[in-house]
C-alpha cells in the first residue's frame, strides 16, 4: 500500500506520516528531502523558492516512479509533500491505482483564524525548521484557499480540518 498525503506547507502532512510509520511501520518519503538533497548536490538550478510548479514539475516524475517501484515490489510507504499534482492518478493504470491510498489536507479559514498559534506550535514537532518566518496566518490562508480551489477545480477529494485538528485513517494491512 502507497499512502500520498499531500496539502499545502503547515498543514501537518509530516506529523501524519510519522503517526503512520508509529503505528502501521509504514516508511515515508518527505518530498521535501528528496527537493533539497537535488538541490544541494546540484543536479538542479531550481531553488527551494522556484514555485510549487516548477518542482512539481522536476520532483513528481522521479516521485512516481519511486512508487510505481515500490508497488512492484509489494512494499508499503508513505509519500508525503506539496509536490503531488493535482491530476497524480492520471500517471498510474488500474493496476497500480488500486495500491494507493490519497489524501489532500485543507485547513478550513474558519481553523486557521482559531488555531494559528498551534499551527506555528506544532510546525515543529517531527522536523526543526530552520526559518518558519515565511509563514504568517495570511500566508497559511491565502495557500489553504489555493488548495480549496484547485481541489474543487480538478474533483479532487480532500479532507477539510474545520473544527479540530482530528485526522482518522485506517489502513487494511
Amino acid at each position: 500500500m502507497i499512502i500520498l498525503i499531500a496539502g499545502a506547507s503547515h498543514t501537518g502532512k509530516t506529523m501524519l506520516s510519522k503517526k503512520i510509520l508509529d503505528k502501521y511501520r509504514y516508511p515515508y518519503l518527505s518530498i521535501d528531502h528528496l527537493k533539497m538533497g537535488l538541490i544541494r548536490s546540484g543536479y538542479t538550478d531550481l531553488s527551494p523558492s522556484s514555485g510549487d510548479e516548477a518542482l512539481t514539475d522536476y520532483l513528481w516524475p522521479v516521485v512516481r516512479e519511486m512508487i510505481k517501484t515500490a508497488i512492484e515490489n509489494n512494499q508499503n510507504m508513505t509519500v508525503e509533500g506539496c509536490y503531488i499534482p493535482y491530476r497524480w492518478q492520471d500517471d498510474f493504470s488500474d493496476d497500480y491505482l488500486k495500491s494507493i491510498r490519497y489524501i489532500r489536507l485543507i485547513m478550513s479559514e474558519k481553523y486557521i483564524r482559531e488555531h494559528f498559534d498551534d499551527i506555528k506550535k506544532y510546525a515543529c514537532v517531527v522536523e526543526k525548521r530552520l526559518d518558519d518566518s515565511y509563514c504568517t496566518t495570511e500566508s497559511v490562508l491565502a495557500d489553504n484557499r489555493r488548495e480549496l480551489e484547485m481541489c474543487n477545480k480538478y474533483g479532487v477529494d480532500y479532507y477539510l480540518i474545520d473544527d479540530k485538528y482530528e485526522i482518522k485513517l485506517e489502513i487494511d494491512v
